[in-house]
């Protein structure tokens, strides 16, 4: 919680309100290509321009991810990534100093195998501020939600074009933080085909709830970000990242010098991007 009782999510998408703009989402997988390079991604992307940060928790089977982020939880996995060192980043995240919001997204396995109540009391100690796990519909809320509520940490809930208006009220019961908007269907690493109905359908979601918006699935470019921002709260953005990191390796798929300033450079453009369209009157705004 911040000094004024909101949780961290809770006061970033309010702070970007009031400077009228959205928020940028980045994603990022931890553990890629290696521990200490992934650490050192991640400390350098608040200063880059994000607002707030997903990280990835590599899985073997990670089947809402497209080519590039499931190439990028190989690469991970590969490295002796886990979840119990994927919360050590967190926690080193911390006790450098930084404030910006942590969101572990991943899948509920490699939470059931660590150990619910453990994987609760672990993440709120070393300061995970939310959850998106992809393969827990509203229906199993008992299995994680519920008690991550209840340990204070949000769970970010993903609406979709298939989320119809009789579905929405169940998938928003429990969410909090943010919702997660998919502005596709299908898996990560598309492109958006059209910009008009992800607008129309972030106002439908806004019809349902006060919770900001983020939008994600498809921005790759600074213009895709732009476009996006007009009408969500949040613009996400992980497989172009992810794929930054790729083309940094070096032939045996190694780090290299370049591999951070690749994926920086990329989140300040995207950030430029987010905050060339003005959002003044936001609802968030007017309830800061």
């Amino acid at each position: 919680m911040t000094e004024t009782g909101q949780t961290r999510i809770q006061s970033r998408f309010k702070a970007c309100a009031a400077e009228g703009r959205a928020a940028l989402v980045t994603f990022v997988t931890a553990g890629d290509p290696d521990f200490d390079t992934a650490s050192a991604i991640l400390n350098a992307l608040p200063q880059a321009g994000a607002d707030v940060i997903e990280l990835g928790v590599p899985f073997t089977d990670p089947m809402a991810d497209g080519i590039p982020v499931q190439l990028a939880g190989q690469r991970a996995l590969k490295a002796g990534q886990s979840l119990k060192k994927t919360l050590a980043m967190v926690g080193a995240f911390r006790a450098a100093g930084h404030d910006t919001p942590i969101v572990l997204m991943g899948y509920y396995n490699p939470i059931w195998a660590y150990g619910v109540e453990r994987f609760l009391q672990d993440a709120r100690a070393i300061g995970v501020d939310g959850l998106i796990v992809v393969d827990l519909p509203p229906e199993e809320d008992a299995e994680l939600c519920i008690p991550a509520l209840a340990a204070g940490i949000s769970f970010i809930r993903l609406a979709t074009p298939t989320t119809d208006d009789k579905r929405l009220p169940k998938v928003l019961s429990n969410t909090s933080g943010f919702v997660y908007y998919v502005s596709m269907t299908g898996v990560t690493g598309g492109a958006i085909a059209n910009y008009d109905a992800v607008g129309d359908a972030v106002a439908r979601i806004k019809r349902h709830t006060d919770l900001p918006v983020a939008v994600g699935f498809g921005v790759k470019t600074p213009a895709d970000a732009a476009a996006i921002a007009k009408g969500a709260d949040g613009v996400v953005v992980g497989s172009a990242l992810v794929e930054r990191i790729r083309l940094s390796l070096d032939a045996e798929g190694k780090a290299t010098e370049k591999t951070v300033s690749a994926v920086t450079s990329l989140v300040s453009e995207l950030a430029a991007g987010v905050r060339s369209v003005a959002r003044a009157g936001s609802l968030q705004a007017e309830s800061a």
